[in-house]
């Protein structure tokens, strides 16, 4: 099947999972690389010559199959303006390709307010790796902050997330709600290479990026939903520096719900009505984008 047949995702499952992200907490994340191996010359022995050695044989590791391929996402709706064919931008130069295709997708004044278009593709493609992780650095989100700051009120207990929280995120998950998912999917599946060139760049030659995408979904949606006010508690950092943004060390008191991913802990944050709609748009956009059946961990 063509690729004007299938869709366009990551871009607003990064409005969900990313986006809601970033509003709901930036953290820290440590880099990793890759090392190089160089093989050595044949060596000589003797007056006669003798024939090198073989190098010593690695074992390579066979590449993992694919478990959600992009071109099994098909796609029966009238192909939208932005999942046209025609030739792709490199990485590098990817970035007013992506502004054009959200602007008509979003509305460029929904794209303006809410994302950050700069290496977008490499933006989008870090963020949704490290949502599955126990850290996701504010560095590498794709979209603003959200206004105001995470507030907590005190107990006889201990402090809790204040009710009112979640209001900081209403215009999030309403934008979010408000958008086509499968235009979304369409455009995601129309630039999929650039996504996955970026996952490979960033220490993954084997990975596939819809894999990953996938996994961190599944995750996010065997996040709790949780009724009752959730216990924080401030970390102390020592030292000689004040930090400008004490807000932004809270952790959970629960160890279980501390232990979570840095996605799943984004999606408490919200409260659990924002989190009801978060995974609401979550499972919409799973459905599109593999036929694979849902994990029971995933299903509430």
């Amino acid at each position: 099947m063509k690729i004007s047949r299938f869709g366009v995702v990551s871009l607003v499952v990064v409005a969900i999972v990313a986006a809601a992200a970033w509003y709901f907490r930036p953290r820290t994340e440590e880099a990793s690389s890759l090392p190089v191996q160089d093989a050595s010359n044949p060596t000589f022995v003797g007056s006669a010559p003798q024939a090198p050695k073989s190098p010593a044989l690695t074992p390579v590791t066979p590449a993992p199959p694919i478990r959600h391929p992009v071109q099994a996402i098909q796609q029966n709706e009238p192909e939208s303006a932005v999942a046209k064919v025609r030739s792709l931008p490199t990485l590098e130069e990817s970035d007013p390709r992506l502004k054009e295709d959200l602007g008509t997708l979003l509305g460029r004044k929904k794209v303006e307010q809410f994302f950050l278009l700069d290496n977008f593709v490499r933006r989008v493609v870090s963020t949704v790796d490290n949502l599955g992780r126990d850290h996701a650095p504010p560095m590498m989100w794709p979209v603003h902050p959200s206004p105001g700051r995470f507030s907590t009120l005190p107990r006889s207990d201990g402090e809790i997330i204040n009710p009112d929280n979640g209001q900081r995120y209403s215009a999030l998950v309403q934008f979010i709600e408000t958008v086509n998912p499968r235009q979304v999917v369409q455009l995601y599946v129309s630039l999929y290479p650039l996504f996955q060139q970026a996952y490979v760049e960033m220490g993954y030659p084997q990975g596939y990026f819809n894999d990953r995408l996938i996994a961190v979904i599944d995750q996010m949606l065997s996040t709790p939903i949780v009724e009752e006010p959730l216990h924080v508690a401030l970390v102390n950092v020592k030292g000689p520096y004040q930090s400008e943004r004490p807000w932004t060390r809270y952790e959970f008191v629960d160890e279980k719900l501390e232990d979570l991913t840095a996605g799943q802990k984004i999606l408490l944050r919200t409260g659990p009505s924002n989190h009801r709609r978060l995974r609401a748009k979550l499972i919409e956009y799973r459905n599109l984008l593999t036929k694979a059946a849902m994990p029971a961990t995933a299903k509430q």
